[in-house]
């Protein structure tokens, strides 16, 4: 997922990518817990993909308040 693509969306598509995001991590978890999860590097990729999402969130907060 590139920044740049992030940008180009609305806060409410944001929010809802952050939502699916959570839910994978969640999925993720749980999988790693009982010992199915094949792709480990995913784990990884939705964290950074979470943090990504906040990010660009708090962003257009801040250009929104000034």
């Amino acid at each position: 997922m590139d920044a740049n693509d992030l940008r180009e969306k609305t806060p409410d598509q944001l929010k809802d990518e952050l939502a699916n995001l959570k839910k994978e991590s969640f999925n993720l978890r749980f999988q790693q817990a009982t010992n199915q999860l094949e792709n480990t590097a995913r784990m990884r990729q939705v964290r950074r993909d979470t943090a990504r999402v906040k990010t660009i969130l708090n962003e257009k907060a801040r250009t929104a308040a000034e």
